[in-house]
């Protein structure tokens, strides 16, 4: 039976009849904040659950699985819908660990304004600021909402002015909250005397607020004036502030009790943008040209986006869309585009792809439920089931019309985990895994160094690699073992050296006979390799001279020293200046071993130095945080570059590292700032390994 506002208890999905009619809302907050509950508070009020916490057959909202439960409640995406004052709202709850800042930014892809969760009873600090930047970023029109006020610690006031403080002076109060008296939230534009102190310049604050944001210029003299202005009026003007995103205003909403829910329910229906207000991503066409004139038109061609992929232990792998142009339909054939590569470059560590393929199941999602459905309009999120080739960030598009969109941009992961199978058995396992997780997760990286021959999971932390290997172990059955990681070191010939190489061997028929006599000297750091050709009379044949080359640039790739056969060489140049042969025992093979040998035997008469991988690393921090960063990179042996202003109150540190001293930096820097540093890294070159630092090394690698 279908409550009052038309969505069926028994399953049924919530619909809309235009995109018009859809409000797509992203919950963005710090863990703890209540983002969870105040969706279930939501459903409740809404008449789609009839208590917090469960759907029809009993589950939770939360579609998270087995494996993400065990590391906390929300790592993922998880999305729900209700139908409120004719208005169908997708409530997509995002995660808050730094570590899914990815499914933070494919959930806010896939909506059109966003709910930022504080907790009435914690402290906005700076991880809480580096989420609601990361919905600045994306000019994201959001409303603050300060939950928690039952807690016993709640104090309202406090988290207000935090928010405000921390996020600028656009952040006002629609409504007040008063506990214990206050029976409900106070409405400052719609009340016109209050008994709760500070409310009337509460008010006046607002009102002022918006009618800077309004087009209508005569509306703030009419009221310095001391007319009293429609609320109407100022309500039409906070839609369209809150639309464009300079207004930010903020509701008290307690999950617990049912305060402030339903004015919520109101605020999202009433004054956040349906898809058709919000800008379509950057959208190409298959060859780079720009395709233009896409609207939120259910009759237009087709433009879908893979937000977020899953695997289904019945259902196979998920892929939860947002349709921004067009009309997706049940067994409908479609185009699958995947074009990381060629907007971000070979970094992304992903394969650009483009295949035909079909719609398969499409559903609206619900937790973890899935509501069937045969069409889904523009602007409206659904399921796609059974789609062979799609992962999350690729575009669907129409067969006849390719598209690719623009994909959103994906933290760099920074925190490399190597893995080797338990057994051998799991090998062939193991990539099948892999190859599943990377179309899942953006975020995460799979690198096979052919160097050090090691699988490298490049993750965002230690959460997020948890999660990696917990769903390996019980989504794939792999079990699998994490190694310390190998840096890639070279060598270098630090002296000069004379090498003699001989390669005489019989055993009956035609011999092999060479020898060969160089000299290796430094070359400069990165000029390369350089090889010389000196000989006089003949004594190395002229055919032979390259194959003594090819053997000495052989031997470089081997490497000279270690017990694995050491590193590169890098960096010399390599003289030929005598040699023997023999009429008919020479070959190209002998005097490629007999160059392998010469090159071998200078290692021993000269001095061989290793070089370690340096990185340019650029740390964003705050202000206050600047000594104790340098002092850390002094210790990780950082050549420190200079310092610079990134914004108010924050400074970007430039320093020359080690890659040795960068393997666990991405949570040692996470755990000195409190989550307020990032940063990004790039390979600079190669230089000498100090001799105090050279069994560290290698024993890292």
């Amino acid at each position: 039976m279908a409550d009052k506002t038309g969505t069926s208890r028994g399953g049924t999905a919530a619909t809309a009849a235009t995109p018009a009619a859809i409000r797509n809302v992203a919950l963005v907050g710090p863990p703890g904040s209540g983002k969870t509950t105040l969706v279930e508070a939501m459903l409740v009020t809404a008449g789609v659950l009839p208590r917090a916490g469960c759907v029809a057959d009993g589950s939770t909202v939360c579609d998270y699985d087995e494996a993400e439960l065990r590391q906390q409640r929300s790592v993922g995406v998880a999305c729900a819908s209700l139908a409120y004052d004719g208005v169908k709202v997708n409530l997509i709850d995002t995660p808050g660990y730094a570590d899914f800042v990815g499914e933070l930014r494919a959930g806010l892809r896939a909506a059109d304004s966003a709910l930022f969760v504080i907790a009435a009873n914690e402290d906005v600090d700076d991880a809480t600021a580096a989420l609601w930047q990361e919905c600045s970023r994306v000019a994201m029109p959001r409303a603050v909402v300060i939950t928690k006020l039952d807690h016993a610690r709640a104090d309202f006031p406090a988290r207000l002015a935090a928010a405000q403080e921390a996020f600028g002076d656009t952040v006002l109060p629609l409504y007040l909250f008063a506990p214990p008296e206050a029976s409900g939230l106070i409405d400052l534009l719609a009340a016109e005397s209050f008994e709760l102190p500070g409310a009337e310049s509460q008010r006046s604050a607002l009102i002022e607020a918006i009618i800077e944001e309004s087009e209508d210029e005569s509306l703030l003299d009419r009221y310095l004036g001391g007319e009293q202005i429609d609320p109407a009026v100022l309500t039409a003007d906070l839609e369209r502030a809150v639309a464009r995103g300079s207004f930010f205003p903020v509701i008290p909403a307690c999950s617990v009790t049912g305060t402030g829910i339903a004015e919520l329910l109101k605020v999202i229906s009433t004054g956040f943008p349906a898809p058709p207000e919000h800008l379509l991503p950057e959208v190409f066409r298959p060859d780079g040209v720009a395709r233009t004139g896409l609207s939120c038109d259910p009759d237009g061609p087709l433009l879908a986006e893979v937000v977020r992929t899953t695997s289904d232990p019945y259902l196979g792998r998920v892929n939860l869309v947002r349709v921004f142009s067009g009309t997706i339909k049940s067994d409908s054939a479609i185009h699958v585009s995947g074009h990381c590569t060629g907007f971000f470059g070979d970094g992304t560590g992903r394969c650009d792809h483009d295949e035909d393929d079909r719609i398969g199941t499409l559903a609206f999602p619900f937790g973890r439920q899935q509501r069937p459905a045969t069409v889904v309009m523009a602007g409206d999120i659904c399921t796609v089931g059974r789609l062979s080739h799609a992962e999350t960030g690729d575009t669907l598009s129409g067969k006849d019309e390719p598209l690719v969109c623009k994909p959103w941009s994906m933290p760099d992961p920074l925190l490399p985990v190597a893995v080797i199978p338990h057994a051998k058995t799991d090998e062939d396992k193991l990539a099948v895994g892999l190859a599943r997780l990377a179309a899942e997760d953006p975020s995460l990286r799979i690198e096979r160094n052919p160097e050090t021959h090691q699988t490298v999971l490049w993750c965002m932390g230690e959460a997020h690699s948890g999660i990696v290997l917990d769903a390996l172990a019980h989504r794939y059955a792999v079990s699998v073992d994490t190694v310390g990681l190998r840096v890639a070191l070279r060598e270098t010939f630090a002296t000069k050296a004379k090498g003699h190489g001989r390669h005489v061997k019989q055993s009956g028929g035609h011999g092999q006979y060479a020898v060969c006599d160089i000299e290796v000297e430094p070359a400069g750091q990165g000029a390369g390799f350089e090889f010389i050709d000196r000989v006089v009379g003949g004594a190395v044949p002229r055919q032979f001279i390259p194959s003594v080359e090819k053997g000495v640039r052989a031997q470089m790739e081997r490497g000279l020293t270690g017990d694995a056969g050491g590193y590169p060489v890098v960096d010399i140049r390599v003289t030929l200046i005598d040699g023997k042969a023999h009429s008919v025992d020479s070959s190209d093979f002998a005097f490629q071993m007999a160059g392998a040998a010469a090159l071998r035997d200078a290692a021993t008469n000269g001095t061989v130095r290793l070089l370690e991988p340096i990185d340019e690393v650029t740390v964003l921090i705050p202000d206050e945080l600047v000594g104790a960063v340098m002092g850390d990179l002094s210790a990780r042996r950082a050549r420190v570059l200079g310092t610079e202003q990134a914004g108010a109150g924050h400074t970007c540190v430039k320093a020359e590292v080690p890659q040795t001293e960068l393997i666990r930096y991405a949570v040692d820097l996470r755990s000195l700032t409190h989550g307020a540093g990032s940063f990004t890294r790039g390979f600079a070159r190669y230089e000498p390994l100090p001799e105090s630092a050279a069994v560290h090394a290698a024993g890292i690698a």
